[in-house]
């Protein structure tokens, strides 16, 4: 699977505390291994982001991505709070 971030997500990204960045990279590699690992809790927010999901990084911060058949674009990252 390929993963590809979005310049929004980019920007976000780089503005999060370093802690948040790294667990970030953890979930990241966990979600290569098994992106429906129960860590994740990937399900869909359609109804906010459409065509896609979300993965939980931390307690509260939360990564959308755009899940394509061999292809996930991180499109936004944010607390539960300011992404709903």
């Amino acid at each position: 699977m390929e993963v590809k971030f979005h310049k929004n997500f980019k920007k976000k990204f780089s503005k999060l505390p370093v802690k948040i960045q790294e667990q970030f990279y953890e979930r990241l590699e966990l979600f290569f291994q098994n992106k429906f690992d129960k860590l994740l809790n990937n399900h869909s927010v359609d109804k906010v982001f459409p065509n896609c999901n979300s993965i939980n990084v931390s307690g509260d911060y939360r990564a959308i991505f755009e899940d394509q058949v061999d292809l996930a674009i991180f499109i936004t990252i944010g607390t539960h709070s300011e992404l709903y």
